[in-house]
């Protein structure tokens, strides 16, 4: 389920490249090449990751840096703008949108993150945080930290009373409801013209909100599987169009 007839190419302002995170502990980065389609194997300084299908069981030390007024209202590599007052960090491979518990070991403080980046790119270093992240942790002053993550999955309903802690449901990336992002927009108009645009040549064209902070995120997406392996073999097509797509699940 996909496409109805031959797609008219979209210049994806939103899923642009926009540069590889090299992070020095202190926020002075240098900018290369930043956007990975999520589950697809991407190549970064010159080494390849690829990306888990899930996050079930993942537990990792390794040292923590951040990142923050260089990248602050750029693109991540999911299709957002990246918020450095935001709770959210980069990972190499672990699926977007996966909430990890970070501990760091000197203080023993601990944070959930949403990670909707890739990175950091440094020889022992496992996750960049968002400056409010690493400030919450301790981290921002060192620049680095030593530091456990867990996976926790993605997000659950919200809690029904105050003080109540969030749940987390585990989530594997082989099976449930995927389709494509193909743009992310701050501006609702924008994103309800992109949707109206290629529900001409598409199916299950709709936008998903997404709000982080007091930021509400229109994210226009398109088609419908079942399974991760329908997707991929449907993304060859969207390809072969011209356009680079997200694959994500819903």
């Amino acid at each position: 389920m996909g496409k109805k007839h031959k797609f008219i190419p979209w210049i994806s302002v939103a899923l642009a490249s926009l540069g590889i995170l090299l992070v020095n502990g202190c926020a002075k980065s240098k900018l290369e090449s930043h956007y990975t389609p999520a589950s697809k194997p991407y190549k970064a300084m010159g080494k390849w990751y690829q990306p888990r299908s899930h996050s079930v069981g993942f537990r990792q030390t390794g040292l923590a840096s951040w990142y923050g007024e260089d990248f602050h209202g750029k693109k991540t590599a999911n299709g957002e703008i990246y918020d450095m007052y935001a709770i959210t960090a980069a990972h190499k491979t672990l699926p977007f949108n996966t909430y990890v518990r970070v501990k760091n070991l000197k203080n023993d403080h601990k944070l959930d993150v949403r990670i909707n980046d890739r990175g950091p790119f440094v020889r022992g270093r496992i996750i960049d945080l968002s400056y409010t992240a690493a400030k919450k942790l301790g981290i921002v002053g060192p620049g680095t930290a030593p530091v456990e993550i867990v996976a926790l999955g993605m997000i659950a309903d919200a809690p029904t009373q105050k003080g109540e802690p969030q749940s987390y449901d585990p989530v594997d990336y082989q099976k449930g409801n995927f389709t494509f992002q193909v743009g992310a927009f701050l501006d609702q108009q924008n994103a309800e013209r992109l949707k109206a645009k290629l529900a001409k040549t598409y199916v299950n064209a709709h936008i998903a909100t997404y709000q982080s902070g007091e930021k509400t995120y229109y994210r226009v997406r398109v088609g419908k599987f079942n399974t991760l392996k329908k997707a991929m073999e449907y993304e060859k097509n969207l390809m072969a169009d011209g356009y680079e797509p997200i694959i994500v699940a819903e």
